[in-house]
């Protein structure tokens, strides 16, 4: 009988299988891409790392920086001639040295670092070189290069072609000859580029003619252990330098980047979860429509003496059954989404096409645990309904299941909504991710009382179209509003499922918009310098470039900003920004709530408002960074407002940062000009600067804004198109609701065409019906989005986001948008009705 049902509405248990299609996939499809980013990291950790790696503690980590310490060359002998080592592979290592193609960018996108090394003969703990070269020779002096493979490709260069290179030298632009190419140990980069300059030219160049290294690659001689070269190589080693097992090595790094990518993994399970939420109220919607329909069935069955618990089984057997399909089909969405993933990464960068991607035992599990469950969940409530039909309803002519009582489903509503506000305005002033998770919590139980609630609030929208439906399409616009208005419960949950996507879409509208707005105001307030040289691919550049600007005529200041992202005493990371205090005061004017910026200096910190409130930091309080090289106590000496023009919640000097083992290279730096300056003149003069380094760029205040707006709008278009699935399945739900109501009106149908309303009339009041049900999810999503999108806006008010700014036309096409969703949603449902043989329908029962 089960399986008979499930063949006889395979469209229909298609369409809600589909609902679970799109979350499935994002969840499999998260989970092969990361666990493929992984493996492609694990991959150059371990092939970039040999038996025993020394270095300075936290010079070389994953996570770390352009580490500033070196140690002599002579430590290299003293290695080579322990019984323990087999090889001692001297290595320095910059991060900041940039490939500039024929077409004059940089290769490598936004964000991967420009790798620079010398060539190494050391084998890598997977038994391979870890650098081999495939072409050419190895650079032997000055101005050559080798590139990798990868690179070489991709900007179309030879052994024997000139290349351009942006670096952190000075001057910042150089020029080499491809003397070679060269192969990664573990294969691709992911996205990064690699160069291979002479030993004694990169310490030429890049270290100040010091015969110095930053690290050495031991291989261990036969049958010697790990443990047992790093504890031989340790004893003739200088201070502070330390010989570290590659296992181990491996490990910290792994740690490290597990959390990073554990972050990515959450970030896009998110919007799985919200995927997955509305396919919920698509499945609750179709079966509770299907048990309705199938009532009088059921009834007999239980009169022929089906049990309860057998009528119970049968409808969550179908519901499994779906749950099964829609979760296999999900699985290898989710493959081809991991796919998609992939390139979307790899146009800002991240290069992972050398990157396995197998189908892993966890994407399989948890999409068939997620897919099933789900499914299950959503049908368990219809089940319960439909075992509940008492047999002596099989002898009634207008069997169905009673709606729940409006009342009821009103007071509970109520009852979430209000229990969602008053978690949101507890946790409204909170601080850290605590109170947001209490905001997300409350919004989450407010848009579960407003679906409860939908068939009530829903009921003067209706009307209102029922008004214009009239006035415009007369009995046809009657019978459109009527329908909608039949079945208030369906209809209001149908109309959730698109009210919960455009409520989240219209809240992240009303983040951007206030976030540009913030950052405009900021800059006005804030920013008193005239220019912002900035680089970008996301990494530092060359101090050269400030030293350059400085000597023009007409510039009265320049302010080079330092980054670093150190770790704090007791947990978290601080957003950290290094600067010279009198530098600061000549680009900004930014207020302190306490302290002043005037005490800010060696050994001491002042920090955003917000944080130091989170963190329980106060005037006169020492803070505890730990920075790659050391931890550092700093003395708190001011507390200033959080700004989105200052690039850092923690301010420090430079001489922190240089303490802390980072080398000096600059984020960003500001210019200002002498009041009596041309500013055209002195902008011509800044860009002859920086003229031939495409990494650079020259901005005023207002080209800066409209950089970081634009920034901003990428990051909205991402989360749109993630939260664009949740909306595609709530259509898929109209689709299907309508389909179902169609089916359920069939003798209607039938009669209506009897008494003339001709097909073209058919198709248009079910058009108006389905416009009708996603307005109403359009009205719905968008007042929530509104106030989920002030409340948001004030609670990171402290954050630097000061300005409430909602784009009411955004709003407006989001609107419209909707309602042109529920015209698509309409045609399959419309033109099937519009089909209906007549005499057929008429005689259905």
């Amino acid at each position: 009988m089960t399986w008979r049902n499930l063949f006889a509405r395979k469209l229909r248990l298609l369409l809600s299988a589909f609902a679970i299609v799109l979350g499935v996939a994002f969840v499999a499809g998260t989970l092969i891409f990361t666990n493929a980013m992984g493996g492609a990291f694990d991959n150059i950790i371990e092939g970039s790392t040999a038996d025993v790696e020394v270095a300075y503690k936290g010079a070389n980590d994953f996570d770390s920086g352009q580490d500033n310490r070196t140690f002599p060359a002579s430590v290299v002998p003293k290695l080579e001639a322990l019984p323990e080592v087999a090889s001692a592979s001297p290595q320095n290592t910059l991060q900041t040295v940039f490939v500039i193609g024929k077409d004059g960018k940089v290769i490598g996108g936004n964000g991967p670092p420009g790798l620079a090394i010398n060539p190494t003969e050391a084998d890598s703990l997977n038994g391979k070189p870890i650098l081999s070269l495939t072409k050419g020779e190895y650079p032997t002096g000055a101005d050559q290069v080798a590139l990798d493979v990868d690179t070489a490709d991709k900007g179309h260069f030879d052994v024997g072609d000139e290349v351009e290179l942006a670096t952190s030298g000075r001057p910042p632009l150089m020029k080499a000859k491809i003397t070679g190419l060269v192969e990664f140990g573990s294969g691709g980069l992911n996205g990064a580029t690699m160069t291979v300059f002479d030993d004694r030219f990169m310490q030429e160049r890049f270290f100040g003619g010091k015969d110095v290294y930053g690290s050495i690659s031991l291989n261990a001689a036969p049958g010697v252990s790990q443990s047992e070269l790093a504890k031989a190589a340790q004893k003739v080693l200088p201070e502070g330098v330390v010989a570290q097992t590659g296992d181990s090595y491996v490990e910290k790094n792994k740690e490290s980047l597990d959390k990073i990518l554990g972050f990515l993994q959450t970030f896009l399970l998110v919007f799985a979860a919200v995927s997955l939420f509305v396919g919920i109220f698509i499945i609750f919607n179709t079966f509770s429509i299907l048990v309705a329909q199938r009532s009088r069935e059921l009834a007999l069955l239980r009169a022929m003496g089906a049990s309860r618990r057998q009528v119970n089984r049968s409808v969550l057997v179908e519901a499994t059954a779906v749950g099964l399909l829609g979760s296999t089909v999900g699985l290898g969405v989710g493959y081809l989404l991991a796919l998609g993933l992939r390139w979307l990464f790899g146009v800002f960068g991240l290069d992972l096409s050398r990157a396995d991607f197998p189908m892993t035992w966890e994407a399989v599990i948890w999409s068939y645990a997620v897919g099933v469950g789900v499914t299950a969940i959503a049908a368990l409530f219809p089940a319960r309904r439909a075992s509940r039909i008492a047999p002596i309803e099989a002898l009634r002519d207008d069997v169905a299941l009673p709606e729940s009582s409006m009342r009821r489903r009103v007071f509970v509503g109520t009852g979430l909504v209000a229990v969602g506000a008053v978690l949101i305005g507890v946790n409204l002033n909170g601080d850290g991710n605590a109170a947001l998770l209490g905001i997300g919590g409350g919004i989450v139980l407010v848009l579960i009382g407003v679906f409860l609630m939908s068939a009530f609030l829903g009921r003067p929208v209706l009307l209102l179209f029922g008004v214009l439906y009239r006035r415009t399409f007369g009995t046809v616009g009657r019978l459109a509003a009527q329908n909608a208005l039949r079945n208030p419960r369906r209809t209001g949950a149908t109309a959730s499922a698109l009210m919960i996507g455009l409520a989240l879409m219209s809240m992240m509208a009303i983040f951007g918009s206030s976030a540009s707005a913030s950052t405009d105001a900021a800059l006005q307030k804030s920013l008193t310098s005239q220019f912002i040289i900035s680089n970008v691919v996301g990494q530092p550049f060359s101090t050269d470039v400030a030293d350059e600007v400085r000597r023009i005529d007409g510039v009265s200041g320049v302010t080079e900003l330092r980054s670093a992202y150190p770790d704090l005493k007791g947990g978290g990371s601080a957003w950290t920004v290094g600067v010279d205090p009198k530098a600061f005061g000549i680009a900004f004017s930014v207020p302190t709530v306490a302290g002043s910026f005037a005490e800010l200096g060696p050994g001491t910190v002042a920090i955003a408002e917000n944080q130091a409130k989170s963190k329980g930091f106060g005037i006169g309080d020492t803070v505890t960074m730990k920075f790659q090289a050391r931890d550092l106590k700093l003395k708190v000496v001011a507390l200033f407002p959080s700004n989105p023009v200052v690039p850092g919640d923690y301010v420090v000097t430079p001489d922190t940062l240089a303490k802390g083992g980072l080398a000096p290279l600059d984020a960003m730096v500001m210019v200002t000009k002498d009041p009596s300056a041309s500013t055209n003149a002195v902008r011509d003069d800044i860009e002859g600067v920086v003229k031939d380094l495409p990494t650079v760029t020259v901005k005023d205040p207002e080209g800066f804004a409209a950089e970081q707006r634009k920034q901003i709008n990428q990051f909205l278009y991402l989360i749109y198109g993630l939260f664009g699935l949740s909306v595609i399945i709530a259509i898929l739900g109209v689709i299907n609701t309508l389909s179902l109501s169609v089916i359920e009106r069939t003798r209607e149908v039938g009669l209506l065409r009897a008494v003339g309303v001709s097909r073209r009339q058919l198709r248009t009041m079910i058009r108006l019906e389905s416009v009708a049900v996603a307005a109403l999810g359009g009205v719905l999503g968008t007042v929530l989005g509104v106030l989920f999108g002030g409340l948001m806006v004030s609670a990171l008010e402290e954050d630097g986001l000061t300005e409430l700014s909602i784009p009411w036309l955004q709003l407006a096409v989001f609107l419209l948008l909707a309602a042109a969703a529920g015209v698509l949603a309409a045609v399959f449902p419309a033109r099937r009705a519009a089909r209906l043989n007549v005499l057929k329908a008429i005689g259905t029962e």
